[in-house]
């Protein structure tokens, strides 16, 4: 630090001489004061404090603390290093969740995602559409709450929903603020940016992995989630994470009317925001800032994988609403893939939870951006046929979207002699039951998956289908993850879900099994790495104890779930997250559920139940219809629901509005809205769109040429209102 040097009203009375009064006025003004040295340090590079004079703040800091524990504060500098590691990470659900972002990959696409959005808001050619363009950092996303200005807590994305509190670890970068600058601070403020590693940081930290004996990382955004989610924040402070600011959640006031004037008064409060940040207005100023980074991408000293395009207006955001996960406001425009040529040594046919058989190219390891490849998807047996995909070929790899490794194309002037073509097989390689390409009865085409049929007696099915059960988006049981369900499924203890939950019965044997698996893994990876195994399994044995109490933990941490996980987890066939959620939404409890589901397959009126809800089709409604139909899944369920609860479906809070409640279909042309947007905004004023009028409808708003829906709004006598009565009922005539 600089040698500038000044006396700190911090050194007028001794410690031990403070009333409790004055201990709580000087821990706040010396968290305050080192905060703001902590920015000048390491966000601005320019200290004002000698080493000493800073060390003798926190040593002060530290000696009232140890005098007065009760008084330590929550934004306590002694909290930004050192603190007592946790057992596991706490779960924060966030109060917004944290989407993801559509991608495009070419400029075809991104082009595209502004027609859209003009078509969507009914804006012409001429009408202006600004948006915000700054490069998309290939890090690990967090959430950072504040209340009164001040830092309360930090949180990972997670899925979206839910994350890992890691409030500790993030009060040790340097770059986020403890207590914000400026008088225009909400009372409530959420920011949300990327945590990563520069480059020169990232090759020192693995310089000292190498020179301690310890694993390297493969790359930056690994060494950057690695380190932030370390139990002892230590070791986080100890290594050099960096922070930009991308966005924000929830907050009690606005923060401006654009995009652009909320990031830079985000900045002003002390954020550091990316500095190729921009704001244009034609496609070609997107395409400008992309070509630069993508020039420029080696020489930026931290990873980015594209840019990022958001609408400016904040207003006109809110009219484009979300679709799914993602925003329609918003997309990242990725750098294309990078590819490498090796040798493909296999093709393994894998066998998933839906008895899908899938084939999977076993490579000679190859570095494709950044990562060492092995295995790459071939997608299915036509996919194989069509590039003529032999064993022994040289092929060209690519990373799809810089994350899934597929196969390119052959180099078949490097084919080797003798290569036969590719036989896919007709059975099971897990059951030898028989496998079979369905044929849809409404085209007559042939599906291009071919699946097992031995759905009851498939262990490669059944195996999946608990992987699925306990995975992040369904059950997220921690310490549950793929090697620990092979085992216990392998030693007979988990053979359904519903045996999950009675683990505790038998946690002796759980312990052991454990274990024993555990020193034989620790025994593997010391024959590896050429070291003692003995220290390797006195490790394990230290951590059995704690990691098979932790595992119950929070298997009971699980006995209750959300609807939507519920559905989710059952691995129903092609019901997806987005499409759990609309059956929790519509229908609220897991008992309507399956009341409606089960009906599906005989009665018309629970068809056209399912049917009235926008987004679900024939092919879902014979899924459920399916499922809730055969009694070993039944059985399976009724065991399950013997040991779990499913919370009811909560709609999140909404304004008050006339429509609340309200089922609604939109038919016919709208002259002052989009289809899209008339449905965005019923919904975010929270009424139900349905896509089929029934005797449940409550409102059927009739544009122009209207046809089977509106007779039949009137047949059921079923409220018809035009355009203009919707926009009055709902307040928005005039705009």
């Amino acid at each position: 630090m600089a040698k500038k040097t000044r006396k700190s009203t911090a050194d007028t009375m001794p410690v031990a001489d403070l009333t409790p009064e004055e201990a709580a006025g000087e821990l706040a003004r010396l968290a305050e004061e080192i905060a703001a040295h902590d920015a000048r340090y390491y966000r601005e590079d320019a200290p004002t404090v000698s080493d000493a004079e800073y060390d003798a703040l926190r040593l002060r800091n530290r000696e009232i603390e140890a005098r007065f524990p009760l008084l330590r504060r929550a934004d306590s500098p002694e909290g930004r290093v050192g603190a007592a590691p946790s057992a596991r990470f706490e779960k924060v659900r966030h109060a917004r969740p944290m989407l993801s972002l559509d991608n495009a990959f070419s400029r075809e696409e991104v082009e595209e995602f502004f027609v859209r959005v003009r078509r969507f808001l009914k804006l012409g050619e001429a009408d202006e559409l600004a948006f915000t363009a700054e490069p998309k950092i290939d890090g690990l996303s967090a959430n950072l709450r504040y209340e009164k200005g001040r830092f309360v807590l930090g949180a990972t994305r997670g899925d979206g929903e839910e994350g890992e509190n890691v409030t500790a670890n993030l009060r040790t970068l340097g770059d986020i603020p403890e207590r914000l600058s400026g008088r225009s601070v909400p009372d409530i403020l959420e920011v949300r940016g990327e945590v990563y590693m520069s480059h020169a940081d990232f090759e020192a930290l693995n310089e000292r992995q190498q020179a301690e004996g310890k694993q390297l990382f493969a790359n930056p955004r690994n060494a950057a989630a690695g380190s932030l989610r370390q139990l002892d924040p230590a070791i986080t402070a100890a290594r050099p994470l960096r922070f930009f600011v991308h966005g924000w959640g929830e907050t009690s006031a606005p923060l401006g009317a654009t995009q652009s004037a909320a990031m830079r008064a985000l900045e002003r409060m002390g954020f550091p925001l990316n500095e190729h940040f921009r704001v244009g207005a034609r496609t070609d100023d997107a395409f400008a800032l992309y070509d630069m980074l993508e020039r420029r991408r080696s020489e930026l000293g931290y990873d980015i994988d594209g840019a990022v395009y958001k609408i400016d207006r904040l207003d006109l955001q809110a009219r484009l609403g979300f679709v799914a996960r993602a925003p329609r406001w918003a997309i990242a425009h990725k750098f294309a893939a990078e590819q490498a040529m090796t040798r493909l040594d296999d093709i393994e046919i894998q066998v998933g939870r839906t008895g899908a058989l899938t084939p999977v190219a076993r490579l000679a390891p190859v570095t494709v951006g950044g990562v060492v490849v092995s295995n790459a998807t071939l997608h299915n047996e036509d996919e194989i046929a069509r590039k003529d995909v032999r064993i022994g070929d040289m092929v060209v790899v690519q990373r799809a979207g810089d994350v899934i490794p597929q196969i390119v194309r052959v180099v078949t002037e490097e084919r080797p002699k003798g290569a036969k073509p590719f036989e896919f097989p007709k059975v099971c390689p897990v059951c030898g039951s028989h496998a079979v390409r369905e044929v849809n009865e409404k085209t007559g085409k042939e599906d291009v998956v071919r699946r097992c049929t031995g759905g009851l007696v498939c262990a490669a099915q059944a195996l999946e289908r608990l992987k699925h059960f306990v995975s992040r988006d369904a059950f997220d049981i921690e310490g549950l993850g793929g090697t620990t369900i092979e085992t216990l499924y392998e030693e007979g203890l988990v053979r359904r879900p519903a045996d999950i939950f009675c683990l505790h019965r038998d946690a002796a044997r759980v312990d052991a099994v454990l274990a024993r698996r555990r020193k034989e893994l620790a025994a593997e990876r010391a024959r590896a790495e050429g070291k003692a195994e003995d220290e390797k399994k006195k490790g394990a044995a230290r951590k059995s104890d704690k990691l098979v109490a932790n595992l119950m933990a929070a298997i009971e941490a699980r006995r209750t779930v959300s609807l939507p996980r519920f559905i989710y987890a059952l691995g129903i066939r092609h019901i997806g997250e987005t499409t759990a959620r609309l059956l929790a939404a519509s229908f609220e409890s897991f008992t309507e559920v399956q009341r409606v589901a089960r009906a599906a397959a005989s009665e018309e009126g629970a068809r056209e139940e399912l049917l009235a809800i926008d987004g679900i089709g024939e092919t879902v409604l014979e899924a459920l219809a399916d499922f809730f139909g055969e009694a070993h899944n039944r059985e399976a369920l009724a065991a399950i629901l013997d040991e779990v609860r499913v919370e009811r479906y909560t709609r999140p809070a909404r304004i008050e509005s006339p429509v609340a409640g309200k089922t609604v279909v939109f038919t016919g042309t709208l002259e002052r809205l989009t289809r899209n947007e008339a449905k965005a905004r019923a919904e975010a004023l929270g009424a139900k769109v349905a896509g089929s009028v029934s005797a449940k409808t409550d409102y059927v708003v009739a544009g122009a040429e209207a046809g089977s829906k509106l007779a039949k709004a009137r047949e059921l006598g079923v409220s018809v209102l035009t355009e203009e009565e919707w926009l009055a009922l709902v307040g928005e005539a005039g705009n």
